[in-house]
């Protein structure tokens, strides 16, 4: 064999052995994301998540509202590439505990009961104007002394938060809540996640308890696309309720009046959230 012919031998070979490595790490690198993104969202190939929403006010029998399907929508595709299956639940029909099976969790307080419970029960630092009565304050948002209320298509906000479970009890599987002042909120706040998922799994853990407060900006321009993180309000949230600080009351009609500037950050809100703003351009990220 002439020294031509070995040296093109050679170099077929390491062509094919430097092939054949990048694509087994290729491969591997891709199986770890896949496992960190089914720990992050709780869904394990072959398992079963719950979908609870609201039922649609204007519907005489169960189905959704048009945003509440948009929000669905937008967390299937994750659900799917983790190989998990979903099951769609109305709110007053989803009897069963916390961590046996992940949950997305969708609406408000005042049409989802099961999530107005979460609310009640993991983050009771918060408080959510529940009042059917039109006014400035109806479904405002108060937390860190701060309330932020909603000017119909022009600004919304939404509540988007991971509750984790105790691993030690076998339910250890996470809730997360969607919670916004109008359904278009609701979709930003799933659309959030499904494309920021690995980022908040890189600055949060896998298995960690959240609370991210979000803007949708002018929705009747640009839908749900235009968000702005406003800022991370876990340790608020997760704190004692109002009632219990102030003797105000909990969770229900009528509260978050005139408990502060509209919009506007609190110092709490302001220590813990990321040193920029994430914000989602119409193009996505």
């Amino acid at each position: 064999m002439s020294d031509d012919v070995l040296d093109l031998v050679l170099v077929t070979a390491a062509l094919v052995v430097g092939g054949l490595a990048g694509w087994l790490l290729h491969g591997q690198l891709g199986r770890r994301r896949l496992a960190r993104k089914q720990r992050f969202l709780g869904l394990p190939p072959e398992s079963e998540c719950l979908l609870v929403v609201p039922r649609d006010p204007g519907s005489r029998g169960w189905s959704l509202a048009r945003h509440d399907a948009f929000a669905l929508l937008e967390l299937s595709a994750a659900i799917k590439e983790c190989g998990a299956h979903a099951e769609v639940l109305a709110h007053d029909t989803a009897w069963q505990g916390f961590g046996a099976r992940t949950e997305f969790c969708v609406g408000n307080p005042a049409s989802n009961l099961r999530l107005a419970a979460h609310l009640r029960s993991m983050l009771p630092g918060l408080e959510v104007d529940t009042s059917p009565a039109p006014g400035p304050d109806q479904g405002a948002i108060t937390v860190g002394g701060e309330t932020y209320r909603m000017e119909k298509g022009a600004v919304e906000y939404v509540l988007l938060a991971r509750l984790a479970s105790n691993r030690e009890s076998g339910n250890d599987r996470p809730v997360f809540l969607a919670s916004g002042q109008r359904g278009i909120a609701d979709q930003a706040a799933t659309r959030y996640l499904a494309r920021h998922q690995v980022r908040l799994a890189r600055r949060y853990g896998l298995d960690a308890t959240f609370c991210l407060l979000l803007r949708v900006v002018n929705s009747q321009a640009y839908g749900a696309d235009v968000v702005e993180l406003v800022g991370d309000v876990t340790r608020a949230a997760t704190g004692p309720a109002r009632s219990a600080r102030t003797g105000g009351r909990g969770l229900g009609r009528g509260i978050g009046r005139g408990a502060g500037r509209d919009g506007k950050e609190s110092a709490a809100n302001r220590a813990e959230a990321p040193g920029d703003a994430d914000r989602e351009g119409a193009a996505g990220s």
